[in-house]
């Protein structure tokens, strides 16, 4: 079967087609400029008569070509290769001009004196350095500079010897040099690529085999040609079927990302690239009228793959695009994850069932699957042994179709290869049961916190999934950094703001969302959090922050002065918040222990610092009520106390107070407790789960940045309280409150298991007064509980809350039921604490008195709903379910499909089901709570909240 030889036959044969580019000029999305293959083939040859002009053929010079658009890039590219000339194409330059000049010397030298080409008007960008064999293509376009070249001249005479002399591109053999690309420098100085004409071919026929491509399809791109996403992934392979292909510029597409499901219908698009980044865009722009708008009549049906690639593929985020993308035509799994290098030709490794793949196994970033033909990929340990199933190690790849050197860089080769030929990719994964590769991050780019291991791009995509509106999108960086005598690594975190440098209440703001939210994700908040700005943030073709850059800037003290400025304004703000008294003996020890808990600095704690928006813990919160108790010499500080009051001027208050009360007058019961009151969305309303307790919802308040979120809580924890002992008391209770806080709608309530079925009547009163309840979640109940709650005795509650408290697994819980049951009361309750890990009882700061309260409490409480049957409507509900308890069902699909789906009998509307991760007892747990938080938001932004 016939094969080119080289990339001047990849483009002869392509001009023997009838198809070509559509390229759309910078800040054009409506009239592309057209260039059939055969044009392109005779303007390459033109121009390749003028680059003789200024260098010999039998140099083989290195050309290296500098342009800010696609359609100059591929005219020059193929000009050179038809040339015999290695063209080398250029990455865009920073801004900071330092390292710019560094840069532009380093491949001065690295690439022998190159011939440098770009236009008059990008020449300024080289900084007039005299080294520079520097040219636009103006001067070589020019007649005099051509026939007055200093470099010998060429006879014409017969269009054989034009053919022999200028065209030499014709005899490049497979194994030379074709391109040299340039890496993003993301680990130092940028390193050029050498590609051979045979491992290029290779590649894109091996690309081309696993996706199903032909000539019919046609190719879209966005990418600069400086990347391999753009050369390889697309216009090579477009160029070797015969196939269309079109260009549009990215930043066209980023600020208008809607314009790329239009683009890609105009065009029929078959076959794409996309990396995460702005999926997720995408994504947000399609949610929004404007932009669904802008797609009206896109038709998507000839769309078969978006390779997306250059980071880790969040699957909520496919998940959500694709079925967006299904609304114009697309079918299931079009999404296609991949791993690919520029020393791999770009994607190499791809996963085709995305996301269902990742669905299935609950993965939460997209599996990059299995090899293309021409290279193979193994799992190294630590020890130089291949990895077993399952088991984490280094990703490692050879074959035909990966790179052999660096150019002129040999240490950096050897040091790229094992002893037995292999290329150390850098990135760490594992092969899963089907054999297909799951990335789990850069080798070098981990961060040891305390021994724990944490992955930037882990931070960096909670903080993008938080919406924060002080800072630009896909501008996050996060880089390890050990500070001066420091037992443990830390981290910082440099993001772009959107806020003007005067707006300091947004930039506090911001500031302590990013804390919060980092806090969250790895249990340490970050060492120092920089604001950049943009010019100060550049990006690889595909989109991505070099870590290492920064960091090597930010520990060079290139960004001390913006941060000193950053936390004297931030010290400042809230400086001038504080009252300007002396603090109280007891203020003093609460905000005392307040730091000592949470390892922070006095300057970013105040009296009226709220203490659920800095960060704290359910645990924490424990602690501290413990610490207080001890150091006051009080008996017990109610745990209402503490969140009810939860500044420092509160807190000390209230403190204060049971101090010097002596008439045993205990406070009225308020089931309100704020956890979060920034934001001026629709406030959020979370009702509290069997047990009573709201400390549940703390994990997930912190992840709430943009609405207040209020949390329910039962009576009788504190002294003085009764239990509620009926449904109805409870409802109107709660139903009083959230009227007093938020008297008008819409509204948007859920609950946590027992709590969704007194959300549901709550939003039937709210209903039958009036109001709107436009979101109303159930979080793993089904609307029949009346069997379960009778099924709940005494010692059944007991066995439940020790199990929601993590004394013991649900299995241990299931095994000890029927013994228990044998049991009396307090013989339970003597086993549970006995068995309870004596550090999670000190954690949780529970004494045998609490527990028996609490435990009678929930008894309560699920007593009063054993003749509970659901009646009557609501316009709609949300249920987000997860395993079930293994008492009540046998797995998901039954859980589903028998209980949670009869939701359909008591809402207006066709109620909506979203999975989520873990269990009953754990959907909202640290583990599992990052995940849930983007289901819920992405609920309330579809139900108009």
């Amino acid at each position: 079967m016939y094969e080119p030889s080289n990339l001047y036959h990849v483009l002869k044969d392509a001009a023997s087609s009838r198809a070509g580019l559509s390229v759309y000029p910078p800040g054009d999305t409506e009239t592309p400029s057209e260039l059939a293959y055969h044009d392109l083939f005779v303007s390459a040859k033109h121009k390749a008569r003028l680059l003789h002009g200024f260098t010999a053929a039998a140099d083989r010079p290195i050309v290296l070509l500098h342009f800010d658009n696609h359609l100059e890039t591929i005219e020059w590219l193929w000009a050179t290769i038809v040339a015999g000339f290695l063209p080398a194409i250029s990455t865009p330059f920073v801004n900071d001009l330092g390292q710019r000049k560094k840069h532009l010397l380093h491949l001065n030298s690295t690439l022998h004196d190159p011939l440098m080409l770009t236009t008059a008007r990008l020449k300024p960008e080289f900084l007039g350095i005299q080294q520079l064999r520097l040219h636009s293509i103006e001067e070589i376009q020019n007649e005099y500079n051509f026939r007055n070249a200093v470099y010998r001249p060429f006879d014409y005479s017969t269009k054989a010897a034009e053919h022999e002399t200028l065209f030499q591109g014709t005899y490049a053999k497979p194994a030379d040099l074709a391109v040299l690309m340039l890496t993003s420098g993301s680990t130092g100085y940028a390193k050029a690529v050498c590609l051979s004409h045979g491992q290029m071919i290779k590649a894109v026929k091996g690309k081309s085999k696993y996706h199903g491509t032909s000539s019919e399809k046609v190719f879209l791109n966005w990418i600069g040609m400086d990347h391999v996403a753009n050369l390889t992934e697309i216009h090579l392979h477009a160029m070797l079927l015969g196939a269309n292909q079109i260009h549009v510029h990215a930043a066209d597409l980023l600020v208008q990302p809607s314009k790329f499901v239009s683009l890609l219908g105009k065009h029929q698009v078959a076959h794409t690239f996309a990396p995460n980044f702005f999926l997720a865009a995408l994504r947000k722009s399609l949610e929004t009228p404007a932009g669904s708008k802008l797609c009206e009549g896109a038709d998507l049906s000839n769309l078969r793959a978006v390779i997306s690639g250059g980071e880790a593929n969040v699957v909520e985020t496919c998940d959500a695009v694709t079925k967006l993308l299904n609304y114009y035509g697309v079918e299931w799994n079009v999404i296609r994850p991949g791993f690919g290098m520029t020393e791999t030709c770009a994607g190499s490794i791809y996963g085709t069932s995305c996301p269902s793949y990742e669905l299935e196994r609950d993965l939460e970033f997209g599996s990059v699957g299995s090899c293309i033909p021409g290279i193979h990929m193994r799992i190294v340990a630590d020890d130089g042994t291949v990895a077993a199933q399952g088991e984490v190690g280094h990703l490692q790849v050879h074959g035909s179709i990966v790179f052999e050197r660096y150019y002129n860089n040999p240490e950096a080769t050897a040091s790229a290869f094992t002893h037995d030929g292999w290329f150390i990719t850098g990135d760490q994964g594992y092969l899963d049961e089907t054999g297909s590769l799951n990335l789990s991050g850069r080798a070098k780019e981990s961060i040891i916190i305390n021994g724990v291991q944490i992955y930037p791009h882990q931070i960096e995509s909670a903080l993008e999934d938080a919406y924060l509106p002080g800072v630009v999108p896909s501008f996050f960086a996060c880089f390890p950094h050990r500070p001066s005598g420091s037992q443990t690594e830390r981290f910082c975190l440099v993001y772009c703001p959107t806020y003007a440098k005067h707006c300091i209440t947004t930039r506090v703001e911001t500031n302590d969302a990013i804390a919060r939210i980092s806090a969250m994700i790895c249990g340490s908040r970050p060492y120092q959090i920089i604001p950049l700005e943009e010019s100060q943030l550049p990006k690889s073709a595909l989109g991505k922050l070099s870590r290492t850059k920064i960091r090597t800037a930010f520990e060079a003290g290139a960004y001390q002065g913006i941060l000193q400025e950053h936390l004297s304004a931030i010290q400042a703000h809230k400086s001038s918040m504080r009252q300007n008294r002396i603090l109280t003996e007891t203020e003093k020890v609460v905000l005392s222990t307040f730091l000592d808990l949470l390892e922070l600095d006095s300057a970013d704690i105040g009296v009226d610092s709220n203490m659920l928006e800095a960060g704290i813990t359910s645990i924490d919160l424990l602690k501290m009520q413990k610490v207080l108790q001890t150091k006051f010499a009080i008996a017990e500080i109610p745990l209402i106390t503490l969140l009810t009051n939860p500044t420092i001027e509160g807190m000390s208050t209230a403190i204060d107070k049971s101090r010097g009360a002596a008439s045993g007058k205990f406070a009225d019961y308020t089931p309100v407790v704020p956890l979060g009151t920034k934001g001026s969305k629709t406030p959020l309303w979370l009702v509290h789960p069997g047990v009573g307790e709201v400390l549940v919802f703390l994990n997930l308040a912190k992840f709430i940045t943009d609405r207040p979120v209020y949390a329910l809580r039962a009576k009788g924890f504190e002294q003085g309280e009764d239990f509620f002992d009926n449904i109805p008391d409870v409802v109107e209770t709660y139903r009083k409150h959230i009227r007093e806080t938020q008297p008008q709608g819409p509204y948007a309530i859920a609950g946590y298991s027992f709590g969704a079925m007194l959300a549901f009547e709550i939003s039937k009163l709210l209903e039958a007064q009036g109001e709107t309840v436009s979101f109303l979640g159930s979080f793993n109940l089904p609307p029949h509980i009346k069997t379960r709650m009778n099924q709940l005795d005494w010692i059944e509650v007991a066995l439940n809350i020790g199990c929601f408290l993590d004394l013991y697994s649900e299995d241990y819980q299931h095994c000890i039921s029927h013994d228990m049951h044998e049991k009396q009361d307090q013989e339970v309750l003597s086993y549970i604490m006995e068995k309870a890990p004596p550090n999670r009882l000190a954690e949780l700061s529970l004494t045998r008195t609490k527990l028996e309260r609490w435990i009678s409490l929930a008894h309560a409480m699920q007593n009063a709903a054993t003749n509970y049957d659901p009646s009557g409507s609501v316009a709609n509900i949300d249920i987000f379910y997860c395993t079930p308890l293994a008492s009540v069902s046998k797995s998901r699909s039954q859980w589903l499909e028998e209980y949670l789906s009869k939701w359909k009998d008591f809402s207006r509307g066709e109620p909506r089901f979203h999975e989520v991760d873990g269990a009953h007892y754990t959907m909202l747990d640290p583990d599992n709570v990052h995940s849930f938080q983007k289901t819920l938001k992405s609920v309330l932004v579809e139900r108009g909240l």
